[in-house]
């Protein structure tokens, strides 16, 4: 097979999920198709491939070859050879010497500087972070620079630059700010990250567990209600997992609270009440934010369950352990994960020991209780 992808095969339940290196892409195939697209990586003929298949199946080998060569074209059709080389490096894009806001956020011990040239570039980053500013600006031991020019979001850390991105791109910004961030914070590089996840990250203290779903389902509600009742918040919508330890590692940013969840929450953060409201028209929604009640942004802790939460009204609760595979595929459309062969490795490991739950539910004090069962692996 010529120019083809690399593969990694990970067979999980009844399926066997399959990661192409050269777009960094993973599928959910029957275990016939995974093991015919294995030969073809390895080198084997078509013909070679087909003759046994066709005598198992009890086909013509004639259509067996054909249906090889089709599913060849189809599997490959879109896995497209990702291009991460920066067409234009920016040389000729000054950086501006004066920023209308600067401010200084402290994370554990460290200050971080970040400069924005104006009010859009402050409302991109500023409201997530809000709750670390501090007043202190000696000793910084990181410098953010974000800027407009030419209808573009330019971003330089410590002077290096780092990217550059349309205003229809802003959410790749914000990731890219995010990850930068984390980098400082638990001094690792890019590389030694396995996957940064879509989810909520509530903590005990000895492990944490990760809230998946849909948008408005829940998650960030549900986290905040277990903070209010004991439970810390590692990290939320940005949780990034390791290569060295396979951990859920904390991350500072506010947790996003929607309008319509304000009135549950209200009696245990009254704080909520005169919050500042910020409309995001891409993602057709109205959030404040609220301060996780963190003290260590250091922390990393194991992760063995998943569990896509959703808040569903007048339902009964509703509690069932759901197959790896439906996780995995609900998993990693909004993930950003690691393009390193020997990381994604480690994510499917990783993935494939993990227990996989679904939570429906409207009373509250049910949900806690059931979620701390699963803390305490007592269901």
């Amino acid at each position: 097979m010529k120019n083809q992808s690399e593969l990694l095969l990970k067979t999980i339940e009844d399926k066997t999920i399959v990661w192409f290196k050269n777009s960094n892409e993973y599928l959910v195939l029957e275990n016939t198709t995974a093991d015919i697209l294995k030969r073809l990586s390895k080198g084997i003929s078509v013909k070679e491939i087909a003759t046994p298949l066709a005598k198992k199946l009890q086909v013509p080998l004639d259509k067996t070859i054909d249906f090889i060569l089709d599913l060849e074209k189809k599997i490959y059709a879109n896995k497209s050879i990702i291009n991460n080389t920066i067409v234009n490096d920016y040389r000729d894009v000054t950086k501006p010497t004066s920023f209308e806001f600067t401010k200084y956020y402290k994370i554990n011990n460290e200050v971080y500087k970040v400069e924005f040239n104006s009010e859009y570039e402050l409302y991109l980053v500023h409201p997530k972070f809000a709750h670390l500013e501090t007043t202190i600006s000696d000793k910084i031991h990181t410098t953010f620079t974000v800027f407009l020019n030419n209808s573009f979001i330019f971003f330089y850390v410590d002077n290096n630059f780092i990217g550059a991105w349309n205003k229809k791109e802003v959410h790749y910004f914000q990731g890219k700010f995010s990850m930068e961030l984390i980098q400082k914070i638990h001094q690792k590089k890019e590389n030694e990250w396995m996957g940064v996840f879509h989810a909520s990250a509530v903590s005990n203290g000895k492990k944490t567990i990760l809230f998946l779903g849909d948008s408005g389902n829940g998650k960030s509600t549900s986290l905040a209600l277990l903070q209010a009742n004991g439970y810390t918040c590692l990290a939320d919508d940005f949780v990034p997992i390791d290569i060295e330890k396979n951990e859920v590692f904390s991350f500072p940013a506010s947790i996003s609270i929607k309008k319509n969840s304000l009135k549950t929450l209200l009696p245990f953060y009254p704080e909520l009440e005169n919050s500042a409201e910020y409309h995001f028209k891409r993602l057709n929604k109205i959030v404040r934010y609220l301060e996780p009640k963190n003290s260590n942004f250091l922390a990393h802790l194991p992760c063995k369950d998943l569990v896509f939460i959703k808040y569903e009204k007048d339902s009964d609760i509703s509690f069932s352990k759901i197959s790896k595979i439906e996780a995995f595929q609900q998993l990693v459309p909004d993930s950003w994960l690691s393009p390193i062969k020997e990381n994604s490795k480690l994510f499917l490991d990783w993935f494939s020991n993990l227990n996989c739950y679904q939570i429906t539910y409207s009373d509250n004090k049910k949900m806690i209780n059931k979620v701390s069962k699963i803390f305490e692996n007592e269901l």
